[in-house]
């Protein structure tokens, strides 16, 4: 579903965001992308929906070349970013039919989609209150909304659960586990290695641009924590 081969993305001034990195999401995985700050999470995840351009390698999405044909490869993906910025003067309501609008999403389908998940997410009473009203948390449940309204084949989510309250992130990794069994992938990074440790099929650790790890979780930790694992491999990587 996605695949990235020998992505390299340098910064102005020789900074190195990416180095050579390669890895393979399949359809029905949640993968899960872990590493410190600065490790280089969201400039990959940001070559990935074709917001950074890259220096050297591929990257395609259910066959789909990023860079080649950015706008196919857009309508299949659906992109949740750490810090999501919606339109303030909009309603969640107007804001979603906004976005089912520009992935052409028939009225049936999005009125049933967007009643489901926002009584999942329990926002159903707040949408015809203006976005400028709505806490990071309700902004966060509306993005997640968004991103599911147009049923695409990749879901990317940079840090997914800041600001979620346990029962929405409870609601969410439920939704991302049906969402995967029909088929789709889900490619994420997260800070939160308790959540990555029981949510991911596979996870990916990279430091310094570079991928020091990589496989199922159990191929990956073992009998150790993901926690113990990841400190360990980070300091050896230094």
């Amino acid at each position: 579903m996605l695949k990235i081969e020998h992505l390299t993305k340098t910064y102005p001034g020789g900074k190195v965001g990416v180095a050579d990195l390669s890895l393979e999401v399949k359809p029905g995985e949640i993968y899960g992308f872990i590493g410190h700050n600065g490790a280089g999470k969201t400039t990959t995840i940001k070559a990935v929906v074709g917001l950074h351009k890259y220096d050297q390698g591929t990257i395609t999405i259910d066959g789909i070349s990023v860079s080649a044909d950015p706008l196919k490869a857009k309508s299949v993906t659906a992109y949740i970013p750490d810090n999501p910025e919606l339109y303030d003067n909009l309603t969640g309501l107007q804001f979603l039919n906004f976005v089912a609008d520009v992935f052409r999403v028939p009225k049936k389908e999005r009125k049933e989609r967007i009643e489901r998940y926002a009584a999942e997410l329990e926002i159903l009473d707040a949408l015809n209150n203006q976005v400028s009203s709505y806490s990071h948390g309700m902004k966060q449940k509306l993005a997640i909304i968004a991103a599911f309204i147009h049923e695409p084949k990749l879901l990317v989510m940079d840090e997914p659960f800041v600001g979620l309250d346990p029962k929405a992130a409870f609601s969410v990794k439920k939704m991302m586990r049906e969402f995967c069994d029909k088929g789709n992938a889900i490619f994420f990074s997260t800070h939160v290695l308790e959540v990555a440790e029981k949510l991911c099929d596979k996870i990916a650790i990279i430091k310094g641009g570079r991928l020091i790890a990589s496989g199922t979780m159990e191929e990956v930790k073992g009998d150790a924590s993901l926690e113990e694992v990841f400190l360990d491999i980070t300091e050896e990587a230094h």
